[in-house]
């Protein structure tokens, strides 16, 4: 026997729905259709930010504000779909960050998670649990949770990277800190390239007990990354969507290097034609060497070194790579929060 039908009174259901409201309540079949979805919806938009245009304003911002007095001298690359809330994507963050020769950025720690990816100069270092590195283009460098870090410029030349965090995750689950140093430099104990030599030759200190879920291992050197990135050339099988891809990994676990975000470097030979790809996870790409295009849906997106753009959720997209050289991403996402949680989805073609 069918269940009666209530007559369908508009007026009568207004109201019941004021009345509700007073007592922060509504009805769930009002907004049912708009938060579950057949799809993933997203206010991201497919974007580049240019090199080009983005190094002039770091220098111009280098002459307004000191690097101590901004504690974080950043352009922070915001999504155009999500302007004012300080997000690349929905979950992550992303800026430039800008060291002049002879700068300080003074000591803090947070609850966020930070990552580092090296685009224009040398010598300048970061401090990450009492050791300095000094950082290249290319390099990849954590900053784990709740970890004292500072970065100086002893160089002479500017220092320029991609800052990637997970704050809006964070700030999802109302579990942001943050504490300054009590000196603007950390006092570093440990000889420079330690933890490269302990921890980055697949192997590891037989009493080592890992204290968090994320890398012991701070800084991934461009340099092996390439070489690697080239054996797989020589030796490897193509894949159809991303050519050469790495995951960079905990090296003690085989994990994610860090729980919130996963980051990528791959290589795409030159006139790669890719076929069209998409997943769950917003993907933030950087350029380190070649030029080609990303469509993204209906847009275009030209790229060239040391340009950053974004693919967003469950957009597909596909590569189209110059003839004159191979190309080299470095990328990063949401997909190890996503896959713990079970959510993650990807899709060819």
């Amino acid at each position: 026997m069918n269940a009666p039908q209530p007559a369908c009174n508009i007026a009568d259901r207004e109201s019941f729905y004021k009345k509700i409201d007073g007592a922060s309540m509504t009805p769930l079949w009002e907004v049912l259709h708009g938060i579950v979805t057949p799809f993933p919806q997203t206010p991201c938009l497919p974007h580049v930010w240019k090199w080009a245009t983005s190094y002039p304003w770091l220098l111009e911002a280098g002459g307004l504000i000191s690097a101590k007095e901004a504690e974080r001298r950043v352009l922070v690359l915001e999504n155009p779909g999500l302007r004012g809330q300080t997000r690349i994507t929905h979950s992550l963050y992303a800026g430039l960050q800008l060291i002049l020769p002879g700068e300080v950025a003074p000591a803090h720690r947070h609850s966020q998670s930070a990552l580092r990816f090296i685009l224009s100069g040398s010598g300048a270092y970061t401090a990450v649990q009492g050791e300095k590195v000094a950082m290249n283009v290319g390099d990849f460098v954590i900053t784990p949770s709740w970890t004292f870090h500072d970065h100086g410029n002893p160089s002479d030349e500017p220092m320029v990277w991609l800052d990637g965090l997970d704050l809006a995750i964070v700030e999802l689950f109302d579990a942001q800190f943050m504490e300054r140093g009590s000196e603007d430099s950390q006092q570093t104990s440990i000889e420079a390239g330690t933890n490269l030599a302990v921890f980055g030759n697949t192997m590891k200190p037989v009493e080592y007990k890992p204290r968090s879920r994320t890398s012991p291992l701070f800084w991934y050197p461009y340099e092996r990354t390439r070489e690697a990135l080239e054996t797989m050339l020589q030796h490897g099988t193509e894949h159809e969507c991303w050519g050469y891809k790495l995951q960079y990994t905990n090296p003690v676990t085989g994990e994610w290097a860090m729980p919130t975000m996963g980051q990528f470097m791959q290589l795409m030979p030159k006139g790669f034609k890719g076929r069209p790809y998409r997943s769950t996870d917003s993907t933030i790409y950087v350029v380190v060497e070649g030029s080609g295009r990303c469509v993204v849906g209906d847009t275009v997106l030209r790229f060239e070194p040391k340009d950053v753009f974004i693919c967003p959720s469950w957009m597909p997209y596909r590569f189209e790579i110059d003839a004159a050289d191979d190309v080299v991403l470095f990328s990063y996402s949401d997909r190890p929060a996503q896959q713990a949680l079970d959510l993650w989805r990807d899709q060819i073609g």
